[in-house]
């Protein structure tokens, strides 16, 4: 195709019809909202009964920073947190580590022990509040942290609602922040999960995420097909461990994100509902319903964000977010038009936030449940995108497996060759990205508006905040506490949820427990083909 032609595909590359009709439609009927498979939504009344949950991801520096943030969110009307972790958190380390030292605070809040985790959630009420952690390599350390941060509060553990992301899977052909080999990842997961269900039953302990492989170069069909393969790898893992299905599949979550293709986006989450229930139903026999609904958050921007005349990225979020509405999202988290460059300042938080206020309150799509449902066009990409992403996750089976097509690096692959495709599609034109590659001024300079400045002595605070915390715990329990966590993991059966929930009472840190469990299982290293 040449640049400047009109691309009547969908990004996923299904031929658009130039009008859709009735005799395209697999079926005439549909089911109404709330019944199986769930085409129309998991709730009869849509976001009339229950609006979803403003979730704007936050956190940045050390705890007290993002506390501030936090609370400033929740002031102008923010409903539940997100909380982003810095590399050196979500890979293990702790902040005086040499790996660590220059990302100390920025991608994300450094959170070391539970004093940090104290300080982050000073003044908020953990019990009232719904809290999300993007965290996955440690996730189960940050989970048990949280737990113990309740405890502090004198929150019942059965009261916390939020979800912890703990997919490790999609880290290992997407975003990289994984730290053991593949089995004691799975376990680790699988004792989160199960722990979850019988202490936090209103807590999801996982949230399996298609959001990084959609960055990292897939298509809507692909990150949907990658997903709910990964879901059902995690689904046969916990089935393996003992875990009752129809107990455990009510807490399953998902995560992703929402590009630009309005329509595409609207129904990946359509035909995704329909795919998890079906499956659920014939492979394992689920039939209570609550266990067969699809929830799922999102992200509205990401790798659809650019750099390149960054305000029009409130319009995109604004579709996107939209698009997610129109999906029917139970969670939603709308990027800063600065978030391609920098972290979002209040200013373009703000911004973000009332994004999601003006659609929920004024475009009055959120009136009546699926406003699309109906359309012929959106009917028929609803079945063609089932079909793909049913096609696609067989291809997965075919080779062995989502374990096996990412321990020999097959699915990283198939990733790597997707972006490789997008990149050259939007270097040629092919692509359309306004202001980026069409419609820039010979002229252009860029405006970024305000610019965040992190504190530059917060690595400085930060590592005396971790040595002090050294100082002052009880050093002997803190030892004693690993070396239980450690004849713990010795035993191949023993959930070690309780052993980490004990080592984070007792302040011992990220860095020292991920130590001492590489130790016994190593790390995970990434195949490579050529």
């Amino acid at each position: 195709m040449n640049a400047g032609t009109p691309n009547f595909t969908t990004p996923s590359g299904i031929e658009v019809p130039v009008v859709a009709t009735s005799d395209m439609l697999a079926r005439a009927d549909l089911e109404p909202p709330a019944a199986y498979p769930f085409t129309r939504g998991i709730f009869a009344d849509g976001f009339r009964g229950r609006p979803w949950t403003i979730r704007q991801y936050s956190g940045f520096g050390s705890a007290e920073e993002s506390n501030q943030r936090y609370k400033f969110l929740l002031k102008e009307g923010q409903t539940g947190l997100s909380v982003a972790l810095d590399l050196p958190t979500q890979c293990g380390y702790d902040p005086d580590d040499p790996m660590a030292r220059p990302e100390i605070g920025k991608v994300g809040v450094s959170l070391f022990s539970l004093s940090e985790m104290e300080t982050l959630f000073e003044g908020i009420d953990l019990g009232s509040i719904s809290t999300s952690f993007t965290i996955n390599g440690t996730a189960a350390i940050i989970y048990a942290m949280y737990l113990a941060a309740a405890d502090k509060q004198g929150i019942p553990r059965a009261k916390l609602t939020g979800t912890i992301q703990n997919d490790i899977l999609k880290e290992y052909v997407a975003r990289g922040t994984w730290i053991f080999p593949v089995p004691p990842s799975m376990r680790l997961i699988a004792d989160s999960i199960l722990y979850s269900n019988q202490v936090t039953p209103r807590f999801n302990s996982i949230s399996i995420a298609g959001a990084h492989v959609r960055d990292a170069g897939c298509t809507a069909v692909e990150e949907m097909s990658y997903t709910l393969a990964n879901g059902f790898a995690y689904v046969d893992e916990l089935i393996r461990r003992g875990g009752d299905v129809a107990k455990f599949a009510r807490r399953l979550s998902f995560f992703f994100y929402v590009h630009m293709d309005l329509f595409e986006e609207a129904c990946k989450f359509r035909s995704g509902r329909r795919v998890w229930a079906k499956l659920l139903r014939e492979r394992y026999g689920v039939t209570d319903e609550k266990a067969l609904h699809f929830r799922f958050g999102v992200v509205c921007g990401g790798s659809s964000l650019t750099s390149a005349q960054p305000y029009n990225n409130i319009v995109r979020v604004a579709i996107e977010n939209i698009a997610a509405v129109l999906g029917g999202a139970q969670s939603i988290f709308t990027c800063a038009y600065d978030e391609a460059f920098q972290i979002p300042t209040e200013f373009s938080a703000e911004i973000a936030l009332r994004t999601q206020q003006i659609v929920q309150h004024e475009s009055g799509i959120a009136a009546t449940v699926d406003p699309l449902g109906g359309s012929y066009y959106v009917e028929w990409l609803t079945d063609r995108m089932e079909k793909e992403i049913l096609q696609v996750m067989r291809e997965i089976d075919d080779y062995g497996g989502v374990i096996k097509a990412i321990e020999n690096g097959w699915l990283q692959g198939r990733i790597a060759r997707r972006a490789l495709e997008r990149k050259r599609a939007t270097d040629a034109g092919n692509r359309v990205v306004v202001g980026q590659n069409r419609y820039r001024r010979e002229d252009q300079t860029d405006s970024y508006g305000e610019v965040f400045r992190l504190d530059p002595e917060i690595a400085d605070k930060v590592l005396e905040k971790l040595a002090a915390v050294k100082q002052t715990r009880d050093a002997a329990a803190a030892a004693n506490a690993l070396d239980r966590l450690a004849e713990a993991a010795a035993r191949d059966s023993e959930n070690l949820m309780p052993w980490l929930v004990d080592c984070c009472h007792a302040y011992v840190t990220v860095g020292e427990m991920v130590t001492r469990l590489k130790s016994l299982w190593g790390e995970f290293q990434e195949p490579v083909n050529l």
